[in-house]
C-alpha cells in the first residue's frame, strides 16, 4: 500500500489484456525530478519531472510518436 497522502490518480490506461492496466499519477509532494509517475502493468513504476512529461505530450500531440503505433 502507498503512504503518500497526496498521490493523484490521474488517468488509467487500459487495452485489450487480461493484466492490470498502466496508471499515471502525479504526486505534488514529490521533489521535482519526481512529481509525475507511471505505473506498469506488473506494478513496475517510473518517475519523472513535469517537464519531462510535457515533453512527452508536446510530441504526442506533434505526431512525433504516431511511427510508434504503425508496427502494430
Amino acid at each position: 500500500m502507498d503512504n503518500r497522502p497526496n498521490l493523484r490518480q490521474v488517468r488509467t490506461f487500459c487495452g485489450t489484456t487480461a493484466r492490470g492496466c498502466p496508471t499515471l499519477w502525479v504526486d505534488p509532494d514529490a521533489v521535482p525530478s519526481q512529481r509525475v509517475e507511471i505505473t506498469d502493468d506488473f506494478g513496475q513504476r517510473i518517475q519523472m519531472s513535469v517537464a519531462q512529461f510535457a515533453n512527452i505530450v508536446a510530441d504526442a500531440k506533434d505526431g512525433t510518436l504516431d511511427g510508434l503505433l504503425q508496427s502494430r
